[in-house]
């Protein structure tokens, strides 16, 4: 059975860090892109970073940069998101999505999602 399994949610206070992993059984991924994406209570689902299968291009929205990193490990088929200096409005739920190896941040891009992993930043 293919998955997409995300780790590393939690409570944090503002100006605290997560390390979030996304990793992928069933199949590899490696020649995809995988993307990092945000849903916050009441809103749509954003997209926050994503990274090329050959890791050379990453892509972040602008309410992040700076502050978090994606990163994969192919021969884990696992890819991460650390997240510095949060702030109270990075709350939410946090998904890792499969895409084609190009993918950018929209949510239309990518074919296959994970269950999704809660963070939650205490002001």
């Amino acid at each position: 059975q293919v998955q997409l399994v995300e780790s590393g949610g939690g409570l944090v206070q503002a100006g605290g860090s997560l390390r979030l992993s996304c990793a992928a059984s069933g199949r590899t991924f490696r020649n995809h892109a995988m993307g990092w994406f945000r849903q916050a209570p009441g809103k749509e689902r954003e997209g926050i970073s994503s990274i090329s299968s050959n890791s050379y291009r990453r892509t972040y929205t602008d309410s992040v940069k700076g502050r978090f990193s994606t990163s994969r490990d192919n021969a884990k088929d696992t890819v991460y998101l650390q997240m510095n200096s949060l702030k109270p409005e990075d709350t939410g739920v946090y998904y890792c999505a499969v895409g084609p190896p190009e993918a950018g941040l929209e949510t239309n891009e990518y074919d296959f999602w994970g269950q999704g992993t809660q963070v939650t930043v205490s002001s």
